[in-house]
């Protein structure tokens, strides 16, 4: 009951935060332009058109999502430590575990009702267009769920920033850092390593396991289709089939576990 008050009170701190009605527009404004801009190729390809309004917004969530969850964490403790009301919560007879735990809830159902409002009118639009019959909703509803574990992966990495670097300030440049260390140069700099291993060991054995290794590129393989659209879509499709969909999930369902491990280890030495 004590983690479900905290998560309660930071509900309500989170009305009126700029980061949710933030989070809100942009996947409601994405979600939509893509889903309407997308579903041209549907009637030449053949394909489920709710299948390339999925991969459209898998592509968008891949840099999205973990910028949405590591705005509404970085401030998580720093914030409230300097705003003083960290010591004020740490007099409660509550563990920090059950604080942090409060939190990650919270603001977990926040970035989950932002996501379902970006699927929800997908498939809206995606009916409107097209009708309802013969849709797939199955790819929809696993880019949710697959959501909703990037999101808390990238969550308790924003709340170990937040422990760590004390401030606001310092935290909302480490998590900017971070974000396109995960979504962007980390994939460069994959990309750079294939061009110079030419097809070599590196490419064929080292290269799948980095790949998923990051949540953000797991998350992408576990959500792009195995067929032609997933190769013209990324260059990433065949390594992912390479290492199997088993590790993709694991890494993607392991990640929030040791994120959130270190942000507890992080804000065990917080100290008022």
């Amino acid at each position: 009951m004590s983690t479900i008050a905290i998560a309660r009170m930071e509900l309500l701190i989170a009305r009126r935060n700029m980061w949710v009605f933030t989070s809100l527009i942009l996947m409601g404004l994405f979600s939509s332009v893509l889903t309407l801009a997308g579903g041209a190729p549907t009637g030449s390809l053949g394909v489920d058109p709710l299948l390339i309004a999925t991969t459209s917004i898998t592509t968008l969530s891949v840099y999205l999502i973990p910028l949405i969850g590591l705005l509404l964490s970085f401030d998580a403790i720093a914030g409230e430590a300097e705003r003083g009301t960290l010591a004020l919560s740490l007099t409660y007879p509550l563990s920090r575990g059950e604080i942090l735990l409060g939190k990650f809830l919270a603001h977990l159902m926040v970035l989950g009702f932002a996501v379902a409002v970006g699927l929800a009118l997908t498939a809206g639009l995606t009916i409107w267009k097209y009708g309802s019959a013969d849709l797939n909703y199955l790819p929809l509803l696993k880019l949710f769920a697959t959501s909703l574990a990037l999101g808390a992966a990238f969550l308790g990495i924003g709340y170990t920033i937040s422990a760590l670097a004390k401030q606001t300030g310092v935290a909302s440049g480490i998590v900017i850092i971070v974000w396109l260390i995960c979504v962007v140069l980390y994939d460069l700099g994959l990309l750079g390593a294939l061009v110079a291993d030419g097809g070599g060991t590196f490419t064929k054995t080292i290269f799948p396991w980095l790949l998923v290794a990051n949540p953000a590129d797991a998350f992408r393989l576990i959500n792009m289709p195995t067929d032609t659209v997933s190769t013209l879509a990324t260059g990433l499709g065949a390594a992912g089939q390479a290492s199997g969909f088993g590790p993709q999930l694991a890494s993607l369902l392991l990640w929030p576990v040791l994120a959130l491990t270190l942000a507890w280890a992080a804000f065990r030495r917080v100290e008022p």
